[in-house]
Order: structure tokens, then sequence, then C-alpha cells
């Protein structure tokens, strides 16, 4: 009886995620891949496994700057290429190269090297959340809130899309005669806004009805993600 009250209230209320003090279990891990990168595949098969828990929000970043080789990654972006060699940056490295995961804005790890990116996993959801994040999808909009659970500092609002699927017969480089098949393809990464933690955040933005949709909070200048939830 309990269980369909529940239901009933939600429905009532539209679909909410969210990401709270008691419930910080969505980690999220950016895969850096290209479909002109041969030790790419085995990364990209891993971010299945990963897309598949509800606990990590696995987003495949395709980059451009592999499509020189031979074979355009059909989902490649200048954008997430440039998002690298932010992270890059920050992290006081030289270059950028695939397949490279990047675990909750702060960890850069080899994107074949599943026992090292699970312990990361494991690492971050033993720590304690520093806000709280909750978004609902209702009447075609996503209403976004957010609440600052440790020291303010400007966090950029990140809206993130992505698809769930896509496969590709790829003809030409260094995976030429092979089709694979991708998990969690980011379409496009907006900045929503910069809040500066020092007052609850709420705000609005139109919902996809053919992409999935997460929003994360992410100290701004590619820092450490502070939350993130999915909208779908």
């Amino acid at each position: 009886m309990w269980r369909i009250i529940t239901f009933v209230i939600l429905m009532l209320s539209g679909f909410a995620a969210s990401a709270g003090a008691d419930e910080r279990r969505l980690v999220v891990v950016e895969l850096f891949t290209s479909q002109g990168c041969s030790s790419c595949p085995p990364a990209d098969a891993f971010l299945h496994e990963l897309a598949k828990r509800e606990d990590v929000l696995a987003l495949g970043m395709h980059v451009d700057y592999w499509d020189y080789i031979g074979w355009k990654d059909v989902f490649g972006q200048k954008a997430h290429s440039e998002r690298q060699r932010a992270y890059a940056h920050v992290g006081g490295r030289r270059s950028v190269y695939t397949p490279q995961m990047i675990v909750q804005g702060e960890q850069h790890v080899v994107g074949n090297h599943p026992v090292e990116v699970n312990s990361l996993i494991k690492r971050h959801q033993a720590q304690a959340g520093k806000a709280s994040l909750t978004v609902v999808r209702d009447a075609g909009k996503l209403r976004i809130s957010a609440q600052a659970q440790g020291a303010a500092q400007p966090v950029a609002v990140l809206m993130v899309r992505y698809m769930p699927q896509g496969v590709t017969q790829i003809q030409k480089g260094e995976n030429a005669g092979r089709e694979i098949t991708y998990a969690n393809i980011v379409t496009e990464i907006k900045v929503l806004d910069i809040w500066d933690m020092k007052s609850p955040f709420e705000t609005s933005e139109r919902a996809s009805g053919s992409e999935q949709t997460a929003i994360i909070l992410q100290t701004r200048g590619h820092g450490p993600i502070l939350a993130a939830a999915r909208a779908d």
C-alpha cells in the first residue's frame, strides 16, 4: 500500500532525481575516447559496464584530435577535446591522450584500467557531499535546485545531454573494419549558470525529449565535481 501511495505522489509531483546528503552515490566518470584510437575499444566496452550502474554517471566524451590519421569520429566534438585539455592544464599535465577517464573531475586514469577506476569510484562514494542537487522534470522543463553543504566557492551548473547508445561501422584508420557500439555519447555540455554557493540555487531549463539529460555541479575552472543528478 505504501509503495502505491509513494508512486502516486511521484506521478503527481513530477519525476525527481536528487543527489543529497543521504544519497551521494552518483559519481561522474568521463571517458575521453576516439574512433580513430586502436587502444580505445576496451575502454569503450568498460564504459558500457559503468553505464549500467545506478551509482555512476558514465559519459562518453569523443574527441576530434585523432581525426587526421584517417577516420573522422562521427561523435567527436572540439568542445570535448577542449574540456580534456582544460583538465590537463588544471592537473599540470602537458599533453592529453585516449583512452582517458577522469573521475569526479579530479583523478586522471587510463580508461582501460577497471580496477583503478572502480577503486576511485568507491573512494568518492565514501566521502561527504559538499552540495545537494535536485532535478525535477515537469511540464517540459527541468527544475533544478541546489544547496551548499560545504565552503562557498564558484560552481558551474552544467547541463549534459547524451545518447544512451550509438553504433558505428568504422571504415578507415586504426579501427578499420570494426563495428563498435558506444554508450552514453555526450552530444552537448552547456553552462547554465555560475553559483556562488552563498544561498540556495534555483533555475529551470527546457527538457529534451530525444536524449537523456544530467546536471552536474562542478567547481569553476574544471575543478572537482560536487554533485550530479540524472533527469531521465
